[in-house]
C-alpha cells in the first residue's frame, strides 16, 4: 500500500454499508452514495449563494477576503487530507465540510443573532438546524421529494457538528425549531456522536477559520505581524518564517506562516487522534459513535494555544470598531426587513409572498426567517434599498 493513501480504517464509514436514505432511491452506477452526496451538495443553489455570504467581512467589501464559500471549499481541503492520514472516507468528510454552512444567513454571525432575536417568539434561529432544513426541506429540484435527500451518515454529520445533539437530561423538545420539524430526526441517533469523518469536518471548520481570520485580519490592516506575538504560538510561527526568509516581501511571510499554521494544526489533529485510537481502540463506526468523548480531537497543548489565539481575535477582529459598524449596519437590515414582511406579507417576493398571507403569524414569521435566511449579502443589502430607500422609486 502507498503510504501516501493508507488502509482504510476499521472504523471508518464504509459506502457500500451506508444506512441509505430516508426516500429510496436507486444506487449511482458510477459513484458511492458519499460522493452523490457531495455532488448534490456543490449543484444546489444554497451551496452558490455562499459566495456572496460574509465569513467575518461583508462579501463586497473585498475579492481577497474570505466569503462561506471560500470558506467551506478550504476546510474540506483540510477535511480531505486529516481524513486521508486517518484512512477514513475523503468523501464523506469533504461532503460534510462543503454542506456545513448552508444555513448560515447573510452577514455571518452577526445575521443570525439579529435572526434569532427577531424569532425570539416564534422558537428562534440556529444556523446549524437551518442546515439541515435547507438540506431536507428548503431545496427543491427532485420530483419525488423536498430537499436534497443525503444519506444518513452525512445528516447526522450535520446535526451533530457539535457532538450529540441531545445532551444527557435533554429532550427533542429543547431543541431549536428547524431540528424538531424534521420528521426523521430520532432516526439520527441523538444521543450518539456521529462518525469519525464528520468529527474531522467539524475540527476542519476550526482550523480553517483560526487560521483564515489571522491572514484576513492582517489583510485588513486590524492587527499586524507584531501583534501577533501576543498569542505565542502563532508569533513562533511568523519569527521563523522571517528568520528562515529575512528578505521576503509582507505578503508571502503571511502566506509563509498560514501555510506552517495549517500543517501544525492538521498535524495535531492526526497526532492526537491516533493516540486516541490506541487508546480506545474502536473497531467499527458505531464503537466510535458510541463513545463518551470524541475520537478525533486536538491536544490539550494545542486546545490551550487555540483559546489564547480566539482571544486575541475577538478583541482585535472581531470587536474591532470597523467591524462592529458594519454588524450594527446588516443587523438593522435583517431587522427592519424582518419586520415589514411579517407585518406586510404581500411585500415578499413570489412564491413566499402568498405561501405567507395564508398562514398563521407564527408560520408566516418562519417563512420570513426561511427567506431572508437564504439570502445574500448583496441581496439583503439591494432588497433593504428598494423597500426603505424612498430614492429607489424615483
Amino acid at each position: 500500500m502507498n503510504a501516501l493513501i493508507p488502509e482504510k480504517a476499521d472504523f471508518a464509514t464504509d459506502p457500500s454499508r451506508s444506512r441509505g436514505r430516508f426516500h429510496d432511491e436507486p444506487n449511482s452506477p458510477t459513484r458511492t452514495p458519499f460522493q452523490r452526496d457531495r455532488d448534490r451538495i456543490i449543484h444546489s443553489s444554497a451551496f452558490r449563494r455562499l459566495k456572496m455570504k460574509t465569513q467575518v467581512f461583508v462579501a463586497h467589501e473585498g475579492d481577497h477576503f474570505r466569503t462561506r464559500l471560500t470558506h467551506s471549499l478550504e476546510v474540506a481541503q483540510i477535511a480531505r487530507s486529516a481524513a486521508r492520514t486517518l484512512g477514513l472516507d475523503e468523501d464523506l468528510a469533504e461532503a460534510l465540510a462543503l454542506a456545513h454552512d448552508l444555513g448560515h444567513p447573510p452577514f455571518g454571525h452577526a445575521g443570525e443573532d439579529e435572526l434569532d432575536a427577531c424569532m425570539e417568539a416564534f422558537d428562534g434561529f440556529d444556523h446549524n438546524a437551518q442546515t439541515l432544513r435547507v438540506v431536507t426541506r428548503l431545496e427543491q429540484k427532485y420530483p419525488t421529494f423536498d430537499g436534497l435527500n443525503l444519506t444518513f451518515e452525512t445528516l447526522e454529520g450535520l446535526i451533530k457538528h457539535n457532538g450529540p445533539l441531545l445532551k444527557e437530561g435533554k429532550t427533542v423538545e429543547s431543541l431549536p425549531h428547524a431540528f424538531r420539524d424534521f420528521e426523521h430526526l430520532e432516526g439520527l441517533d441523538l444521543h450518539s456522536f456521529a462518525g469519525p469523518e464528520a468529527q474531522v469536518a467539524a475540527l476542519s471548520d476550526d482550523i480553517a477559520y483560526n487560521n483564515h481570520d489571522i491572514d484576513d485580519g492582517l489583510s485588513a490592516r486590524l492587527f499586524t505581524i507584531a501583534d501577533l506575538d501576543e498569542v505565542p504560538m502563532v508569533g513562533r510561527v511568523f519569527h521563523q518564517v522571517q528568520k528562515d526568509f529575512p528578505l521576503l516581501d509582507r505578503d508571502r511571510i503571511i502566506a509563509e506562516a498560514i501555510r506552517r499554521l495549517i500543517g501544525l494544526w492538521i498535524t495535531d489533529l492526526t497526532s492526537e487522534t491516533s493516540r486516541r485510537i490506541k487508546e480506545f481502540k474502536p473497531r467499527s463506526v458505531e464503537a466510535v459513535r458510541e463513545m463518551k468523548v470524541p475520537l478525533v480531537a486536538f491536544s490539550e497543548k494545542l486546545e490551550r494555544e487555540q483559546k489564547e489565539l480566539r482571544l486575541f481575535l475577538m478583541e482585535r477582529m472581531y470587536r474591532h470598531y470597523k467591524v462592529n459598524r458594519k454588524r450594527s449596519q446588516a443587523k438593522r437590515i435583517l431587522k427592519e426587513l424582518f419586520q415589514l414582511f411579517l407585518e406586510e406579507p404581500d411585500t415578499l417576493r413570489p412564491p413566499w409572498d402568498k405561501e405567507a398571507m395564508q398562514r398563521t403569524r407564527e408560520h408566516r414569521a418562519r417563512i420570513v426567517c426561511d427567506y431572508i435566511a437564504g439570502m445574500t449579502d448583496n441581496f439583503a443589502i439591494e432588497e433593504h434599498r428598494r423597500l426603505f430607500n424612498l430614492d429607489a422609486m424615483m
